[in-house]
């Protein structure tokens, strides 16, 4: 049997049993031009996770995966299955090693990527020439020119992407938006955002692949001979029994595969500074790292005036959070807390900071679903992760040259810094034989 008549038989078999006048969840009829059919590609921790997220949401069905592990797909196909089961829905999950076979498929609407930063481009882009729309976990991309090739892909299909940044759903931070939004903490001249250390050199030894992992697919597109495999860059899993990951994919903590806190949670927390002050689509005009003439925190400048700097948001801890400072209140704001100088207002005050373990955002998922049947943009679309993830690549880029950086959001241009534009989380050379569609380099 050929590729594709394997694929055309795989599609009409789900067709079986999906494509049907209507199907039933928790006693709710549910239309099929109702329903939307989800694939997964990348179904570790956060895979997982999201998953939980969208089958709360009426109407979802799940009918594959992707992983280029295969316990982990296994894994995940049991999940979903068990899910089906438990809401009498057909059970069935197929699985797939190579994300572009599970695209062709026409029975699927949409896609969830959960990949390391360094697929999410590509991933994304197949996925929107292919007719899909997507759900993408943050950062948009590893580089800049990645994140703006994603931006053309969505608008030149037509589809609708919606980023991983569930804060932008959640209750604390709409609020704090809100409230420097309307004035009432006056003009803002400073903004203190904790989001972690930067990334680090690999320095982990490498270690023999296990079979269940295809590494040479995990490594994709990176053309860096340094990275090889360790268990903490793809954390291993079990089955019977059941033992899941003990740590967060190390990949996110090292230069050559990822881009550290300011990007694992810069993607949030510089992402609602940047909606609060009217800077989404655009950012910073200049980035002074920390250390640079004795700097003790590192610094964005706003052409505005408004500096934003890494630096905790509140002196009795240093977790992820951020704090507005107007010329008449100050707000601070994290996961779970809200809290203002002036109490009056606030509707109400929470001030249990929370952190778990897993991103749990069903409102978010629920916000994308409304956005595929509406066919219109959802609270996080790809111009606002797009800006984010640029800001994010520049924060790096100023820390590894160790002086400042500046940048034109409008033009979208280091003005002339050949050193800058040079750098790999700019732009770099996919490995041999992937290309990036949409490149368009401007530096």
């Amino acid at each position: 049997m050929s590729r594709r008549q394997f694929l055309g038989a795989a599609a009409t078999g789900l067709a079986g049993f999906m494509i049907l006048p209507s199907f039933t969840i928790d006693g709710v009829r549910i239309a099929p031009s109702d329903r939307v059919v989800l694939g997964f590609v990348g179904v570790g921790q956060q895979g997982c996770s999201d998953f939980r997220s969208f089958s709360s949401c009426p109407g979802v069905q799940v009918a594959a995966c992707c992983d280029v592990d295969s316990i982990k797909r296994e894994r995940f196909r049991r999940y979903v299955t068990g899910w089906q089961k438990e809401k009498g829905m057909p059970q069935r999950c197929d699985m797939y090693e190579e994300y572009e076979r599970m695209l062709e498929r026409k029975d699927i609407d949409a896609i969830e990527i959960a990949t390391p930063d360094h697929w999410h481009a590509l991933v994304a882009i197949h996925s929107l020439q292919a007719g899909k729309d997507v759900y993408l976990q943050k950062p948009l991309a590893y580089t800049i020119t990645e994140g703006l090739a994603v931006q053309r892909a969505v608008r030149a299909n037509g589809r609708i992407l919606q980023m991983g940044s569930q804060q932008r759903s959640s209750a604390e931070f709409q609020q704090a938006i809100a409230l420097v939004r309307s004035g009432a903490l006056g003009d803002i001249k400073e903004i203190h955002a904790r989001v972690g250390d930067p990334p680090k050199p690999l320095d982990l030894p490498e270690m023999p692949v296990p079979e269940n992992l295809n590494f040479n697919l995990w490594m994709g597109p990176l053309n860096d001979p340094k990275i090889h495999y360790h268990p903490d860059l793809c954390p291993p899993v079990s089955l019977d029994p059941e033992k899941n990951e003990q740590l967060w994919g190390a990949w996110r903590w090292y230069q050559e595969t990822g881009n550290g806190y300011p990007a694992d949670w810069g993607a949030h927390m510089y992402d609602i500074a940047q909606a609060a002050i009217g800077m989404d689509g655009l950012g910073p005009v200049e980035f002074i790292p920390k250390g640079y003439n004795g700097a003790e925190w590192a610094t964005m400048k706003y052409a505005n005036g408004i500096i934003m700097q890494e630096r905790p948001y509140r002196d009795d801890t240093d977790s992820q959070g951020i704090k507005f400072i107007g010329d008449k209140e100050w707000l601070r704001v994290a996961r779970g807390y809200i809290e203002c100088s002036n109490k009056k207002l606030l509707e109400k005050k929470q001030e249990t900071i929370e952190k778990g373990q897993y991103e749990v955002s069903s409102p978010h998922m629920q916000n994308f679903i409304d956005a595929i049947r509406e066919h219109k943009d959802p609270i996080a679309p790809v111009e606002y992760g797009c800006s984010t993830n640029t800001l994010c690549c520049i924060f790096n880029i100023a820390r590894e040259l160790g002086r400042p950086v500046r940048w034109n959001p409008a033009t979208l241009n280091f003005e002339g810094d050949k050193e800058a534009a040079a750098h790999r989380l700019y732009y770099y050379d996919y490995r041999r034989p992937y290309t990036l569609p949409y490149l368009e380099k401007r530096c």
